[in-house]
């Protein structure tokens, strides 16, 4: 948030839905507060929603889909066969990427991380207004998430080691 000057999001898998459970809002006057800490959607609704879906192999991610489509109505014109469209995009590109989606007006890159056997722990979001996220920045926005999220896994690392050591 203080590199990009936008609002970031932490979220992570819980059952079906995407748990937000950190926000930091960056200093760009408009803010795109989207997503409270605390709150759910159903998986695959935002970015870091999707990103949490990006690794996971065929059958899980239909499944998931499946059980939520029902719930998707709440969130615009998002529909079953759009996201599983979206999540495809994603991999093919190496990253999320949205505008519009779920809130007009809202643009954002995130990318999922940690985890085991392809089910990643969380997902990092860099939400902000279309304007500040032309394609040009996508690809500085990612390098900037790669690298916060090898920081992230580095401090969990030393942590599990001291945690064992202890």
């Amino acid at each position: 948030a203080q590199t990009t000057g936008d609002t970031v999001f932490l979220n992570v898998r819980s059952g079906l839905d995407v748990l937000c459970i950190d926000r930091k809002e960056g200093t760009f006057p408009i803010k795109t507060l989207i997503f409270e800490v605390g709150n759910r959607r159903p998986l695959g609704v935002g970015a870091g929603g999707l990103a949490l879906l990006m690794p996971l192999p065929e059958a899980e991610l239909d499944s998931v889909v499946r059980a939520n489509a029902s719930r998707l109505q709440s969130f615009g014109s998002l529909k079953a066969r759009h996201l599983v469209s979206m999540v495809r995009q994603a991999r093919e590109r190496g990253y999320v990427v949205t505008e519009d989606i779920v809130v007009r007006g809202v643009s954002a890159v995130a990318l999922p991380f940690g985890g085991k056997n392809g089910v990643p722990a969380a997902a990092i979001t860099v939400a902000c207004v279309p304007a500040r996220m032309p394609k040009s920045r996508h690809h500085e926005i990612v390098e900037l998430l790669q690298n916060e999220i090898k920081t992230m896994e580095r401090m969990l690392a030393s942590t599990a080691a001291i945690s064992r050591a202890a």
